[in-house]
């Protein structure tokens, strides 16, 4: 039996708390995580009541078909880019009709890296439309994580949850 209190769960909780004050739900875009953030967030009960949906766009296709990413923007940049990262997160956004969405393209490896974007590179999105009618305010950073596959893909998740608390707070 488990006695220590999994993090993963407080900040699901706590997020959860954010949005039903403000009488939101959150989409997600995941890639490289495969709907990691998705299981933690809806392992919380209680999750419909915040939780819209999650898209896991693997692929180029998918991302171009599940989320409205344009292809020119995947040839461009590449999928993992935070143009691409935008482009799912305000994807999601707006298929779900929600007020917040995330998304998380990157390659966990232990292969698909190269010189310019090595394993553990991720792309992470964020957008956020406060009241109807308001600006959407979109937010993409990269971040270089060490490790296996498994701890990229659980410090990816870690970072896009946290980093949208602290999103949420401003």
């Amino acid at each position: 039996m488990k006695n220590n209190i999994d993090p993963q769960h407080e900040l699901a909780k706590v997020l959860a708390h954010n949005l039903i004050e403000r009488g939101w739900k959150i989409a997600l875009a995941e890639s490289c995580t495969g709907g990691l953030v998705c299981a933690t967030l809806t392992d919380l009960a209680g999750s419909s009541d915040w939780f819209e949906r999650g898209y896991i766009t693997y692929s180029n296709d998918a991302k171009t078909e599940c989320l409205d990413v344009p292809a020119e923007t995947i040839q461009s940049f590449g999928a993992v880019s935070e143009q691409v990262a935008a482009a799912m997160a305000n994807g999601a956004r707006l298929k779900a009709d929600v007020n917040v969405a995330l998304s998380i393209t990157g390659i966990a490896g232990p292969t698909g890296g190269s010189p310019d974007k090595p394993v553990g590179t991720v792309c992470f999105g964020w957008s956020i439309k406060q009241h109807a009618g308001d600006d959407v305010k979109t937010i993409t950073i990269t971040k270089q994580f060490l490790g296996d596959r498994q701890t990229v893909r659980e410090q990816a998740r870690d970072y896009a949850l946290l980093t949208l608390l602290d999103l949420l707070k401003t």
